[in-house]
């Protein structure tokens, strides 16, 4: 923790005052334990006049329009714009992190633009974006602006995308996802140790975040493993993990591995092998799940997507462009009829692989 005031924040919910003085936050399990002045390891969450206030409410790094694909959510309306952003700050200590200078920067200028939640919405409604993410760095950290704009942008018709770590307490999960519609969760491994020794974290409460979405929301969930060479990608425990999401989330739950570079703290790895996702991917399949890709790579066949039944092709990729589009308008697959889990479209959209910096000239509203 460190000692940094602002003059502009944002007031937050969840915390409450310790009988030596100090506030804890309440947003994660790491509960962070501060004195007046001091910021959480998250830098973006800390004691102001008594209570945890939010630094980077209306601020980002910048906006960018993407394909959906890139999340990754290869379920929920497949080839549409989404328009992304995030701020600073995270809550875990990932030293793979691949998008450090944002979720390890202690520099407000990182936070260049400005837009209130009315702004983002009005934004993606009018560059046609089916949907807003709330990404690069951890949305849980920056939960109240995330929240705003999800209202903004669902008066406007404007979906809610959280790309999560998914490391968040019990009653700040609740609220948090109410506003929100689809949701990657980044599952980072499946050993206590991974996450303690290189996310400084803990597997357990993600875990139960998987299964709250699962089997007490309506949103629609995908995940994510990025496999490190010799740190999370053994035969055994992409075996152990696959097999609880098959038994816990049953066998629909999309599963994306993906390829590790080198990265912040972690540049004496190797990349990930495209035989290593291969290879994870039929694991995956072996213990029933039914839709797993990999990305990262150039993989047009672990892109794309196939029935469970009759094994048609119903949804083409290559990279992150659709190809061949081959389900009915009810997401039906037009071989065999078979339904096809996730949120579709009558058609695909046809955004494709490009990647938009926007500007969004607009001062926070108060």
């Amino acid at each position: 923790m460190s000692t940094n005031r602002s003059t502009q924040s944002w007031p937050t919910r969840y915390w409450h005052v310790l009988p030596d003085g100090r506030v804890q936050c309440d947003v994660c399990p790491r509960a962070c334990k501060m004195h007046e002045g001091q910021r959480g390891l998250c830098f973006v969450r800390g004691v102001e006049d008594g209570e945890v206030r939010l630094y980077t409410y209306g601020r980002s790094s910048g906006f960018c329009v993407d394909p959906i694909e890139k999340k990754p959510l290869n379920h929920f309306l497949p080839g549409t714009a989404v328009l992304s952003f995030g701020t600073a700050g995270c809550n875990l200590a990932c030293k793979f992190c691949q998008n450090w200078d944002m979720s390890k920067s202690r520099e407000m200028d990182t936070l260049a633009h400005r837009a209130s939640p009315r702004a983002l919405a009005r934004t993606a409604q009018q560059l046609g974006c089916a949907s807003i993410a709330f990404t690069y760095n951890d949305p849980v950290v920056f939960m109240e602006y995330a929240m705003d704009t999800a209202d903004a942008c669902r008066e406007l018709g404007v979906k809610s995308v959280a790309v999560t770590a998914g490391y968040i307490c019990s009653d700040a999960r609740v609220e948090f996802f109410q506003h929100i519609d689809a949701a990657n969760v980044d599952l980072k491994a499946f050993t206590e140790r991974f996450y303690r020794k290189i996310c400084g974290s803990e597997l357990a409460p993600v875990l139960e975040t998987l299964e709250y979405l699962k089997h007490e929301t309506s949103i629609w969930l995908e995940i994510t493993t990025l496999l490190i060479p010799d740190e999370n990608d053994s035969d055994a425990e992409i075996d152990a993990m696959t097999q609880w999401i098959a038994d816990k989330l049953g066998p629909d739950v999309p599963l994306h591995f993906t390829a590790f570079h080198p990265d912040w703290k972690m540049l004496d790895k190797a990349s990930t092998p495209r035989a290593t996702l291969t290879r994870a991917r039929s694991i995956a399949i072996r213990n029933g799940l039914r839709y797993v890709y990999t990305g990262n790579v150039h993989d047009p066949e672990g892109s794309s997507t196939y029935c469970a039944t009759c094994g048609q092709c119903v949804i083409e990729r290559d990279w992150y462009v659709i190809g061949a589009w081959r389900l009915s308008d009810e997401g039906r697959c037009l071989e065999c009829g078979t339904q096809i889990p996730g949120v579709f479209a009558d058609t695909p959209g046809q955004w494709g692989a490009k990647r938009m910096a926007v500007r969004i000239v607009d001062e926070l509203s108060a």
